[in-house]
């Protein structure tokens, strides 16, 4: 009887899913859909939450930027309630994507940053309305201790000495968090304060809107006039000269009237590829500071309060019994901790995987059934550093896309990124040669053979290489680039 129970949810699950694909296909149109969902991601629904797998990082980020009220709008429509949606990886899902999709996921993603013509949706100014996050629910560690003091200095002097406070570490490491929870406490704190927290994109594209309306006025004003700026993702202006000019006096600006500045950035300043000499002179002229991957006991913590949060939510099967089964044990947080050392969204995306398996199947979570749910999950996270951490030091360093390196593209800066990153790769994570190529754009495992064989004599010989930047020819010697790279990556 179970079984035939457990057969009929699983038909109904799988009948939303395809139903919430038709909904989104006919929401984003189905060139768009083809571009960034199709094959590229597998979604699974159970009780509150969506779960949308994605081949790597930067397709999550991307999706979660881009399409996530497309997708919240295509699962209302369809179950008529608002899930929770989450991104995680999956690695079934690489290899799965078209040269032709990649090459289009890169020229978009191309246009996206460097479009100055063409018609754009309307641009809000940065609402001021409470952010998500708080430093009530940050879990400090030895990993973030030194830049959550600093956030707590800023929150808690009118005149704070950092400035700017420029924190920058791997993806899902807090960074987003701190400055969201900066601008909340300040808030609290002192409600007169006039404050936006917005993406570097975001003020790459209110700028560009500013100068096509000829408003470019009221938009220095906004900016300008705050007393609080936090700009998240400022790697995001590389390679964007104008725009670069613009934050630079943006900056100076509120900084001469004793206002603050937050940024936040997955590079050090100096690591930032194609970043104008004058902007990083500014920024490491304050308070730079690295949050680094956490260790096992705050990694406990973060599981303890993420799985408390999903337990006051609904989930499942809503009967008295349903809180009890998704306790997690003690031995349960600690397997997980011990295994998933990247980031805190793998942690969250393990725990999410391990609570619907537990409601599917009605039963209580336990550390055999988080052995057998999580085996292929943990199976496939290096505990050094993870590929997506490789290529978006990469990417920074050499003021490329992710969706560049992963497309057909050979022009030199692009060639040279995608050898280091696979040379990285090879060299800093379990994964085979094969594994490195599905991952990086379907590419066969002799081109990434090739390219670690071009970068070893490279740096046996200490070669000088060159690279197309905006401002024209780039040169460093090959051991130099790779010792800055590890260095970015490193931790």
């Amino acid at each position: 009887m179970q079984s035939t129970i457990t057969d009929e949810s699983s038909r109904q699950v799988a009948s939303q899913i395809s139903a919430i694909n038709q909904a989104l296909a006919e929401k984003v149109g189905p060139e768009k859909y083809r571009i960034w969902f199709k094959n590229s991601t597998k979604m699974t629904l159970t009780g509150g939450y969506l779960k949308v797998g994605v081949p790597n990082l930067f397709i999550a980020s991307w999706l979660e930027n881009h399409f996530l009220n497309h997708i919240s709008a295509a699962v209302r429509a369809v179950t008529k309630n608002s899930p929770r949606i989450t991104f995680a990886i999956d690695p079934g899902l690489a290899g799965r994507q078209r040269r032709t999709q990649l090459d289009c996921q890169a020229r978009l993603v191309e246009k996206a940053q460097n479009r100055f013509g063409g018609r754009r949706a309307k641009i809000q100014p940065p609402a001021k309305k409470r952010l998500k996050l708080s430093l009530d629910t940050f879990v400090v560690g030895p990993s973030n201790q030194l830049a959550y003091n600093a956030a707590r200095v800023v929150v808690n002097e009118q005149q704070s000495p950092f400035n700017p406070l420029f924190i920058h570490g791997g993806y899902g490491l807090g960074k987003t968090h701190l400055l969201q929870g900066i601008c909340n406490a300040v808030s609290k704190t002192r409600p007169e304060t006039n404050w936006s927290y917005l993406s570097a994109e975001d003020f790459v594209n209110q700028f560009v809107l500013g100068l096509k309306t000829k408003k470019l006025e009221a938009f220095r004003r906004r900016m300008r006039q705050t007393d609080l700026l936090a700009i998240d993702d400022v790697h995001f202006l590389a390679s964007k000269p104008s725009t670069q000019e613009e934050f630079l006096h943006t900056f100076n600006t509120i900084n001469l009237a004793g206002k603050q500045v937050v940024l936040a950035s997955d590079a050090h300043p100096k690591m930032i590829g194609q970043l104008s000499e004058k902007l990083v002179n500014r920024f490491v002229s304050g308070m730079v500071v690295k949050i680094e991957t956490p260790d096992l006991a705050t990694r406990c913590q973060i599981c303890r309060q993420y799985a408390a949060t999903m337990r006051a939510t609904p989930f499942g099967n809503k009967s008295r019994n349903a809180n009890h089964r998704k306790q997690i044990p003690e031995s349960v947080i600690r397997y997980i901790a011990e295994n998933l050392r990247t980031n805190v969204r793998e942690l969250e995306g393990a725990l999410l995987k391990l609570i619907a398996y537990s409601a599917l199947q009605n039963e209580k979570i336990s550390l055999s059934m988080a052995r057998v749910v999580l085996a292929e999950h943990l199976e496939r996270c290096d505990p050094i550093v993870h590929i997506s951490d490789i290529e978006s030091a990469v990417a920074t360093f050499f003021g490329e896309t992710v969706a560049n390196i992963h497309s057909s593209r050979k022009d030199r800066t692009v060639a040279l990124a995608r050898h280091f990153s696979m040379y990285l790769a090879r060299k800093h994570t379990r994964m085979s040669s094969s594994e490195v190529g599905r991952f990086m754009g379907n590419k066969n495992h002799a081109t990434v053979l090739l390219a670690c064989k071009k970068i070893e004599e490279q740096i046996k010989r200490n070669a000088e290489l060159r690279w197309q930047g905006p401002a024209g020819n780039k040169i460093s010697k090959a051991r130099t680039i790779l010792a800055r790279l590890e260095d970015s990556i490193a931790g």
